[in-house]
C-alpha cells in the first residue's frame, strides 16, 4: 500500500512537507517517484529517488525549492516543498518503480503501475 499525506493550502511562498509511507510488497528496495497532477492536466513527473544509491532527480521547475528524502526504517520519502508558486497546486502522487535502476538521471518514462489516492495541495497567491 501507499499513503501520501501533508497537503493543504498554503500561501504563495509558504512550505509543506508531504509523506509517502509504503507497507507490503513495497520494501524499501523500490525506487519511488514524486508526481503532481494539475486541475485537467496529466501527471507530471516532480522528483524521484533511488533508495539504492540515494541517487535523486528534481523536475526544473522545482529545483532548488523542494527537496526528496527517504526514511528507509519508516519506508517513508518525504517532499519538502519551500517557496511554493500558484502552479504548484494539485493533488500529489507518489509511486514505486517497479524497475531496478541505475542513478537518477531524470524521472522514468514507465514503471509506475501503483499509485496512492494523493494528496491536494492548494497554493493561494
Amino acid at each position: 500500500q501507499l499513503v501520501e499525506s501533508g497537503g493543504g493550502l498554503v500561501l504563495a511562498g509558504g512550505s509543506l512537507r508531504l509523506s509517502c509511507t509504503a507497507s507490503g510488497f513495497i520494501t524499501d528496495d523500490f525506487a519511488i517517484g514524486w508526481f503532481r497532477q494539475a486541475p485537467g492536466k496529466g501527471r507530471e513527473g516532480v522528483s524521484y529517488i533511488n533508495r539504492h544509491d540515494d541517487s535523486i532527480y528534481y523536475a526544473d521547475s522545482v529545483k532548488g525549492r523542494f527537496t526528496i528524502s527517504s526514511d528507509n526504517a519508516k519506508n517513508t520519502v518525504y517532499l519538502q516543498m519551500n517557496a511554493l508558486k500558484p502552479e504548484a497546486a494539485g493533488v500529489y502522487f507518489c509511486a514505486p518503480d517497479a524497475f531496478r535502476r541505475g542513478p537518477a538521471r531524470t524521472m522514468p518514462r514507465y514503471g509506475f503501475e501503483y499509485w496512492g489516492r494523493g494528496t491536494q495541495v492548494a497554493v493561494s497567491a
